[in-house]
């Protein structure tokens, strides 16, 4: 379970962002996270949805312990992010697109290597590998250097790698960005297998589709702080338009004119 109470964070800008980005020259910070609170429950899908910029990415690194909040907690399997660490990244595997992996190795040796780093017992790592490669698909480029796969191959052993150990709770930043249609479909098959193993999953994502086949419980995320949080059913069955991306835009644009 997470359990994420009044999270705020606040980065301050550089002189080159405020170029960059076209901040005003007297604004020297930004407010990324602003008193956000939801729960992920055990065998459930929880899907943060919003637009680019929107504030997904840094609540999930400060879920994983990548970054601490200016304010508020997040307890992950009842250990708080801040105090207790190295007892989270134990319990959860978190994918996002800003890892790298190591050209040099093959598949089947970096795998491994993080098996190795969870102390996964050699039978306990061949089982789960071999059931992670028949559902991506992965047996034939076992043996391949990873600096020779494509960006959707990449994708995949970024995701058997972040899986490999079984955690408790799984974190996926955008997983299916950039991707060709049939690794998106596996990789959203895995998420499912994630749910049906009575798993705690986290999700961010802009793209519709996944919302539709994924999501039991929903929060839209927009400028930093959240606009509907509740379950999936919750939120269709209150719509006032004829989709679920034209409610969503409708959601964004009731925000953006108060």
């Amino acid at each position: 379970m997470i359990e994420v109470r009044d999270l705020v964070k606040t980065f301050r800008l550089t002189r080159r962002q405020r170029r960059e980005e076209g901040w005003p020259k007297d604004v020297r910070e930004i407010r990324a996270v602003e008193g956000v609170s939801f729960t992920c429950r055990p065998g459930r899908i929880f899907t943060l949805l919003g637009p680019n910029g929107a504030g997904k990415t840094t609540v999930l690194r400060i879920i994983a312990t990548l970054m601490e909040p200016d304010s508020g907690s997040i307890s992950v399997c009842g250990f708080d992010t801040v105090e207790q660490p190295g007892n989270v990244r134990a319990r959860i595997g978190f994918l996002t697109g800003s890892t790298r992996l190591y050209d040099r190795l093959t598949v089947s040796e970096l795998i491994r290597y993080y098996a190795d780093l969870h102390g996964m017992e050699a039978d306990h790592y061949r089982k789960r590998r071999d059931e992670l490669f028949d559902m991506l698909d992965m047996h034939e480029i076992a043996g391949r250097r990873i600096g020779k796969l494509s960006t959707g191959m990449k994708q995949k052993v970024s995701i058997v790698r972040t899986v490999i150990h079984d955690p408790e709770v799984m974190i996926f930043d955008e997983p299916t960005v950039g991707l060709d249609v049939i690794t998106s479909r596996s990789i959203i098959e895995l998420i499912h297998s994630c749910k049906e193993r009575g798993r705690t999953v986290i999700f961010s994502t802009h793209i519709m589709s996944e919302v539709s086949r994924l999501s039991d419980d929903l929060a839209i995320l927009h400028r930093g702080r959240l606009l509907y949080n509740d379950t999936y059913e919750s939120f269709t069955g209150g719509m006032k338009t004829p989709s679920v991306e034209e409610e969503f835009v409708r959601v964004l644009v009731g925000e953006v004119e108060e």
